[in-house]
């Protein structure tokens, strides 16, 4: 099934120039403005703005979504050679060697981005309405989604890096604020304690300066090609090229502009950024603390936007990697070693919201190791990123549902049997559910499936690398399936573990209807828009996401892998077999007790709880000695630096003050001053005649 897949995504188009836009992709600036004003209105008008200002709050990303289906309308009726599209919007910075126009690149990349963040935002912004309802601050909760939601648009529009990095900051500026919403104590509705107040704006923070470490190497690479290209912009802006200094990155790039070790350096810079971003190791250690947020800020920033920012940057840099072998080759072990760090994370974490967020480091990890994969596995990639969005917001919102049921209680421990109180919820959960894990036929099966038989894919001058990546990729499958099972059978199946002040509940309408379209998506888009059989009654005519994504990434070079297709679809779902059933039989059986407090556990199990002890590694390695490092700094500046230039300024303070002393104002020890020094020059001239 995956061979048909991974056979059928392998165009023959090759990678068009871009045109300047006409139609509604010349309005495109549209689609950041209406969510960047609905933010602005809200904040600027306060409280006054309170009772009405979720209304603009999810209308503004549902006009986007319109427009952008409109867009995407145009660009798939277009020739090929026409779906790469530019809006110019005029000089943005003009200082010496340095021009940079301020434009949009509306190409099949950024457009599937635009669907998918604008979509699935509305869907979570008509969630929020419900869930926040009783939150003090809704209005202000919905200006920093909508500044959220525009920041990340204009992330995936930009035409060049430094576009691109004015967004990466707003996205990393409304996270913060997102994070740490509830950062105060909070009498009503969402009830959050000083304590936690205070945990929250740590959570808030510690994402804020991992994410700043990342924005490091974006910075050092940006500043690489600037020195090296003399340009910033992805591709050369339609009709401003004269020369080959005005010529893009990519361009500059396909005509040897860069050397292969220069190229990978960028290229690991732009890694370090991604892992910052993305959550990836070694910089994944902010995700789970991240979900002290609201659960919609979970489900928008962690399923649909910001952390598939990363993998966006890698795959929209794809003619820099490609002449950097060795920065690709690391993108792929960054993320194979991810993916399998959030499964064995996930396997041992009783918070739902935790339990979630390793899902995604260890989902987004599947998509850098696509990526890292070259052109195997770019489109691969963004496939599973898009079907990702669908069902981890849906398991976000689901676990969202489950806590507004629960008092906001988010300890799988003290759920259970919640199936027979919360129908909707469990039967979209169930869908979610059943999409991560691969089950034939559902999303999940045609976005992740192939990128295991693509791993398995032996490249050009490659030895080990098929069968590392393609054995982690199955392991991965294999314990996705357990520590999802888990989840799954630990909320709505099993005895009930409840409080006895718990009534569980069905969410209302608003909230459900939501979980509904997301369980719409889990369930059929990988059929709908992956999927490209051959048969008859199916019209060609029908997006195909690896074929639409062409013109941006190339075409999918399609090659055997060292394993039979058939031996990887049956090991793989038969590991997913054996993940489901033991997580069966440990937590879901009618017959199994699930303690309601957590056993101690093996060393890995008390490992895994504790995030593989990462904070204490990054505490260890870069927190005690960046401490020490910074106060060894601090006491060298006041004592050494700052020391040495007041001692000087003390020392001419001291000689002022000794030479002032014989200046008393008295006029006869003026006088007799003077008379001492005629005396002395007497005595020095006769000295000398002697």
């Amino acid at each position: 099934m995956t061979t048909l897949t991974l056979s059928a995504a392998t165009p023959s188009a090759e990678a068009v120039a871009p045109q300047i836009a006409s139609g509604p992709a010349s309005a495109a600036l549209w689609l950041i403005l209406l969510p960047a004003a609905s933010a602005a209105v809200l904040l600027l008008l306060g409280r006054r703005a309170d009772r009405w200002g979720h209304w603009p709050g999810w209308i503004a990303p549902a006009a986007s979504c319109v427009m952008g289906v409109i867009i995407a309308v145009q660009l798939l009726t277009a020739d090929t050679a026409e779906r790469v599209q530019h809006v110019d919007l005029g000089s943005w910075i003009d200082a010496g060697a340095l021009n940079l126009r301020f434009g949009l690149l509306v190409d099949p990349l950024s457009v599937t981005f635009v669907l998918l963040i604008t979509f699935v935002g509305t869907l979570i912004h008509i969630y929020s309405v419900a869930y926040m309802a009783e939150d003090v601050n809704r209005r202000r909760f919905f200006a920093y989604l909508n500044l959220f939601v525009a920041a990340m648009l204009t992330l995936v529009l930009a035409d060049s890096y430094l576009l691109l990095f004015f967004g990466w900051e707003g996205v990393g500026l409304a996270s913060y604020l997102l994070i740490g919403f509830w950062n105060h104590e909070v009498d009503r509705g969402h009830k959050i304690s000083g304590a936690q107040a205070l945990e929250n704006s740590v959570a808030s923070k510690k994402a804020f300066v991992a994410n700043r470490i990342g924005d490091l190497g974006m910075i050092v690479a940006m500043g690489l090609l600037f020195a090296q290209l003399g340009t910033l912009h992805f591709v050369s802006v339609p009709g401003q090229a004269q020369g080959m200094g005005d010529l893009g990155v990519f361009d500059q790039v396909a005509g040897g502009g860069l050397t292969t070790a220069m190229a990978t350096g960028i290229g690991l810079m732009l890694l370090l950024a991604a892992c910052g971003k993305s959550a990836q190791f070694p910089l994944q250690s902010w995700l789970g603390d991240a979900m002290a947020g609201p659960t919609p800020v979970s489900a928008l920033i962690h399923a649909a936007t910001m952390v598939t920012a990363g993998v966006y940057l890698i795959v929209r840099s794809q003619p820099l990697f490609d002449l950097a072998p060795n920065a690709r080759l690391a993108v792929a072990i960054v993320g194979a070693i991810t993916l399998l760090y959030g499964a064995i994370v996930g396997c041992a974490k009783d918070d739902i919201k935790k339990a979630l967020a390793a899902s995604t480091m260890s989902q987004i990890g599947y998509m850098m190791l696509a990526a890292g994969l070259g052109p195997v596995g770019y489109a691969f990639a963004i496939v599973h990123l898009v079907g990702h969005g669908f069902f981890k917001a849906g398991m976000f919102l689901g676990a969202g549902s489950v806590m507004h049921a629960m008092g906001d209680e988010t300890d799988m421990r003290k759920f259970g049997h919640l199936a027979t109180k919360m129908r909707v919820t469990w039967a979209t959960f169930a869908f979610g559910w059943l999409a991560i894990i691969g089950f034939p036929f559902l999303t999940g099966f045609f976005t992740k499936d192939p990128i295991i038989e693509a791993a398995f894919v032996r490249q050009e001058g490659q030895t080990w690398q098929p069968w590392v990546f393609g054995l982690v990729a199955m392991l991965g499958a294999g314990l996705t399936a357990f520590y999802m099972s888990r989840l799954f059978f630990m909320t709505f199946e099993g005895k009930s573990r409840w409080e006895p002040e718990a009534h569980p509940h069905e969410s209302p309408r608003l909230m459900t209807w939501p979980l509904i379209a997301l369980a719409v998506g889990s369930a059929g888009f990988g059929f709908v828009f992956v999927f490209k059989p051959s048969w008859s009654w199916w019209p060609g005519w029908w997006p195909n996401l690896a074929d639409w994504l062409t013109p941006t990434v190339g075409p999918v070079a399609h090659h055997e892998p060292v394993v039979h297709w058939l031996v990887i679809t049956v090991v793989t779902l038969a590991l997913v077999a054996v993940g489901v059933w033991q997580a069966w039989i440990r937590f879901g059986a009618p017959s199994t007790v699930v303690p309601r407090t957590a056993p101690v556990g093996s060393p890995l199990t008390v490992a895994a709880r504790n995030d593989l002890y990462q904070d204490h590694v990054n505490n260890g390695l870069l927190v005690i000695p960046g401490t020490y490092a910074t106060r060894a700094l601090v006491f060298t500046d006041g004592a050494v630096v700052d020391g040495a230039v007041q001692g000087v300024a003390r020392g001419a303070v001291a000689v002022g003050d000794q030479a002032r002393r014989p200046q008393t104002g008295f006029v006869r020890q003026y006088a007799a001053t003077m008379a001492l020094g005629v005396v002395v020059l007497i005595v020095i001239v006769l000295a000398v005649q002697i």
